[in-house]
């Protein structure tokens, strides 16, 4: 009998529609699609919004083969879209392993099956040489973090001298190997770097990239956030639309629409399409509301949100034995609780129990 005869097509018929009431969803009815999944505490850069400098990982690290079966039971349950983040994740051995196993992986209340988003936030340091074996294992698209465009403000920001010519070398290579359109977050902080807006718009139409600013947000390990040195998406707004970037006529941002009800960035371009800014305002412009995603950390723990004041155990009922349908049943419980929103700049709001680096960008 042939390999054709013995395929049994109902499995490629349209799921029934009950199917979809088993979806997974928290209690304000959104869908949760995307996982981020910390895969070590460890980092290579020591940025100062992020990190004091002194201390190194405090968190634990997980077989890969144990993050492999948490995110197959998020899949189940309707995750589609996988996000590795650290740390840095580039830093743990296996991890191109790790990457095709995942893109094994089929999504689960689509129509049909299809590949997962598999994408990777990394600071890009070690990114030129892992770019094109990432690709060949299954990566979809890579975010590199970086703060700014010249070599001086790069170092002081990220501790690390001499770093930033690899981290560009890094973008470029990840778009050569097909892993774009390259997204590179900037975090803008008040009299550090925001000297950096318009070079960033240059830097976009140049390197054919997607830079996206994001307001900072108190999740550093020092705890010197305050409001005062947010650069706002209005503040950014305002400074490219008076803007002409090299070789136009006209100067200003031109909107884009969203790609998805979900998505975290509001979009812009120039008026003769190239480059793309986007805009992450968690602090000025919250979008609580179509919020569609939770977090692993390096440990197994669940975060429901970035500003959570706990965590839910998952890896410690894996390693107690629970079986797959314990386990689902569990993720469905800590979801159901996600928080409606996040309440900084609100009287009596507390920064959450970890900071940036220990949950997963």
């Amino acid at each position: 009998m042939t390999l054709s005869a013995t395929l049994d097509l109902s499995s490629l018929l349209p799921l029934p529609s009950p199917r979809a009431s088993r979806r997974l969803r928290d209690s304000h009815g959104r869908a949760i699609t995307d996982l981020r999944v910390s895969i070590t505490d460890r980092c290579n850069f020591r940025c100062v919004y992020c990190r004091t400098g002194n201390e190194g990982a405090q968190y634990s690290e997980l077989a890969h083969a144990d993050y492999l079966r948490m995110i197959r039971l998020f899949v189940s349950l309707g995750v589609e879209k996988i996000r590795l983040t650290g740390g840095e994740p580039l830093l743990r051995g296996g991890l191109i392993e790790l990457v095709q196993e995942i893109a094994k992986l089929r999504t689960v209340f689509t129509p049909l099956p299809e590949p997962l988003d598999l994408a990777i936030t990394t600071n890009g340091h070690l990114l030129a040489g892992m770019a094109q074996p990432l690709k060949e294992a299954g990566l979809t698209r890579v975010t590199v973090s970086m703060d700014a465009v010249d070599a001086e403000t790069f170092a002081a920001i990220t501790r690390v001298p001499r770093s930033f010519d690899r981290v560009l070398a890094g973008i470029r290579a990840a778009s050569a190997a097909g892993l774009g359109p390259v997204k590179v977050n900037c975090v803008l902080l008040r009299g550090f770097n925001d000297t950096q807006i318009e070079a960033f718009a240059e830097f976009s139409r140049r390197e054919n990239v997607i830079v996206r600013f994001i307001e900072w947000m108190p999740l550093e390990e020092d705890r010197s956030w305050n409001k005062e040195t947010v650069v706002t998406l209005d503040e950014i707004v305002g400074r490219l639309n008076a803007y002409r970037p090299e070789g136009l006529d006209v100067a200003g941002l031109v909107d884009l629409p969203a790609n998805a009800s979900s998505e975290t960035a509001r979009r812009y371009t120039f008026a003769d399409g190239r480059g793309e800014i986007g805009i992450i305002a968690p602090v000025s412009r919250p979008f609580c509301g179509h919020c569609s995603r939770v977090r692993l950390t390096s440990d197994g723990k669940i975060r429901t949100c970035l500003f959570s004041q706990m965590d839910h155990d998952l890896s410690g009922r894996m390693i107690r034995g629970a079986s797959d349908d314990e386990l689902s049943a569990y993720i469905r419980q800590v979801v159901d609780r996600k928080e409606a929103r996040h309440h900084i700049g609100e009287e009596g709001f507390e920064k959450p129990s970890r900071s940036m680096v220990h949950i997963g960008g």
